[in-house]
């Protein structure tokens, strides 16, 4: 792990791009349980927002697409770009609370890969697989073996 001289760990943070911003935001917080910890618009006066959502402790940030500045979402680039993989522990409650809530089932819940894993597209065009690993991940492998 890498902490900077200021104390702060290094850390990735995903930016989805959408339209319809301040529905996306209300979107995540019902169907996965987000948490708002930042926003910056998103009022009749100033309807563009960015907002700073935490899972868990994971933080994820939702804008509206501003394409001057060369943020489309998939609505505009006609499809998604990245998967977002969201760990939970029970991840066909989850599917099912974002379909009921708007989203596109992909494929259901299954047993695949060791994990127990669905696919959903969200509203706003971002693919999301919603699972949990059915072991300790990552597997341990012979190039881990001492």
């Amino acid at each position: 792990m890498y902490v900077a001289e200021s104390g702060r760990q290094s850390a990735v943070q995903v930016q989805l791009s959408v339209r319809r911003g301040r529905e996306a935001i209300e979107f995540y917080k019902a169907a996965f349980g987000a948490e708002e910890v930042y926003r910056f618009g998103g009022t009749d006066d100033h309807q563009e927002v960015v907002c700073q959502l935490r899972l868990d402790g994971a933080s994820f940030w939702v804008e509206d697409e501003s394409p001057a500045h060369g943020n489309f979402s998939p609505e505009s680039v006609g499809g998604s770009t990245e998967r977002l993989l969201l760990i939970v522990d029970e991840p066909g409650d989850v599917v099912r609370r974002a379909i009921t809530l708007g989203a596109t089932e992909v494929s259901p819940v299954e047993e695949q890969h060791g994990w127990l894993l669905g696919r959903v597209d969200d509203p706003y065009g971002h693919r999301w697989e919603i699972g949990r690993p059915l072991a300790l991940w990552p597997p341990t492998t012979e190039r881990d073996a001492p």
